[in-house]
């Protein structure tokens, strides 16, 4: 069964029958109308039905299921506790493909959660296993976790399944990417008592639909947006593409982010090795950015997200798999520093911008070997952009269109330090002594030599 949303219907959370502590957290932080995706799944959600959720990125997928396996679990603090007969035993599985995404989804079910006593956990590899087992074994009513880690958790017997009532696949599609279904079919399998589940996605291709078939009990298909226009582009993104040299790119970037109203801001890299470098280019630069790619270790992963929601950092430069979860208002730029490899990805780059109805500059960098190549994503979004103007650092165009001030360069300018005056001072009182000590070692050689040619004569 298919549903489609066309319009918002007017209505806020109170209006749905959810727990009087479910809408005071939702209102404590600022949620009080849902989104169009959280409007058409809830309904369904509430009642048991399984659902395929569909929606472009940043529209609010995570609340969408987040409210209802909230609802559903039986809590520490509910009046039902104490008749529960599984207390501590997971009831709730969400598995998602990365571990920033995990972070993300654990951290906003935990805030509506928390209110009730629910126990929610982040399950992730790059961890030790040993405060994770810790938490496990204390109980906890709601896991979130990557596929890898939950079953090695599970094959050791720390991680119960055959409680679990509820189960969610989020980011589907970027899960069979990462060549991760295996494991959640192993997962599935797991949870024999399982009465719900949903799955969200933002495309669906034929893998993802053969496994609801399998898993999901007539589950409702939600999608947000009208056919003519899925996976187009967020149309509230202002787009540019440029063709650029590889040895310019690092200038123009710089320049671009000395751009007037430009705040946080995202640098996407295809590689590794370019988002470390590019990363490195930009500190040496001036600039406060800090990266995130697969090379790090997970604290490290973690320390460079948290500096750049904090405002510590305010350029993020990420490799695409390291960036899926990350989910933060206010970001005013996305700077693909390397072509995206096709149209999904793009999308998935530029919708880190305009989330939480705001508005977003999306710049793109074409080199001459990657032509084909964004010819190919041009044409499956219709963006109108097959031929990109070739750009310089010091092109007009780019200082006008980007809004750059005038006299920009790559470089922020630091204040000189005023250590001139000592320096000088220094060698003036030690000259005359110095002059003195020359002229007295010249007449004692003087003396000396006279000395030798009488004893010869």
């Amino acid at each position: 069964m298919w549903a489609s949303a066309h319009s918002k219907v007017s209505k806020t959370f109170a209006d749905l029958p959810l727990r009087r502590e479910t809408i005071e957290a939702l209102n404590t932080h600022g949620f009080t109308s849902p989104f169009p995706i959280q409007e058409m799944v809830l309904p369904i959600a509430l009642s048991d039905g399984d659902v395929i959720g569909q929606a472009k990125t940043g529209t609010g997928k995570t609340l969408a299921f987040g409210i209802p396996l909230i609802e559903k679990v039986i809590a520490p603090l509910d009046s039902q506790w104490a008749d529960f007969d599984n207390k501590g035993l997971p009831q709730v599985l969400v598995v998602v493909p990365t571990r920033e995404l995990c972070v993300q989804v654990t951290k906003d079910i935990d805030e509506l959660a928390n209110n009730r006593g629910i126990r929610t956990l982040a399950v992730y590899g790059g961890r030790a296993f040993e405060p994770q087992i810790e938490a496990l074994t204390n109980g906890v009513e709601i896991v979130v976790g990557t596929p890898g880690r939950l079953l090695d958790l599970y094959r050791q017997g720390q991680l119960k399944l055959k409680e679990v009532s509820r189960l969610v696949l989020d980011e589907a599609d970027e899960m069979l990417d990462l060549g991760f279904l295996p494991d959640v079919e192993k997962i599935f399998t797991s949870t024999p008592k399982r009465s719900q589940t949903m799955l969200f996605s933002a495309t669906m291709p034929g893998d993802i639909i053969a496994l609801a078939r399998r898993f999901m009990n007539q589950p409702i298909h939600i999608r947000t947006q009208d056919n003519e226009d899925e996976g187009a582009v967020v149309s509230r993104i202002e787009q540019h593409v440029y063709r650029a040299h590889a040895l310019d790119k690092i200038e123009m970037l710089a320049r671009i982010l000395q751009a007037d109203g430009r705040g946080p801001t995202i640098v996407f890299c295809r590689t590794k090795r370019t988002c470390q470098k590019t990363a490195d280019d930009l500190l040496e630069r001036g600039f406060r950015s800090s990266t995130i790619h697969g090379d790090l270790g997970q604290g490290a992963r973690e320390k460079a997200l948290s500096d750049f929601k904090a405002g510590k950092s305010d350029v993020l430069v990420a490799t695409d798999v390291a960036a899926r979860g990350i989910d933060i208002d206010g970001i005013t730029h996305v700077i693909n520093y390397q072509c995206p490899e096709d149209e999904k990805t793009y999308v998935h780059r530029i919708g880190r911008t305009a989330r939480a109805g705001a508005d977003g500059i999306a710049v793109t960098f074409v080199d001459w070997d990657e032509l084909a190549r964004w010819k190919m994503i041009d044409g499956a979004l219709a963006l109108g952009l097959p031929e990109p103007e070739e750009t310089y650092s010091s092109s007009e165009h780019l200082f006008e269109v980007m809004k750059i001030p005038a006299g920009t360069t790559g470089r922020i300018n630091k204040a000189k330090a005023v250590v001139a005056p000592a320096r000088k001072a220094e060698p003036s009182r030690k000259a005359e002594p110095a002059k003195k000590i020359e002229i007295a070692k010249k007449s004692e050689r003087v003396r000396t030599r006279n000395k030798k040619f009488k004893s010869e004569a």
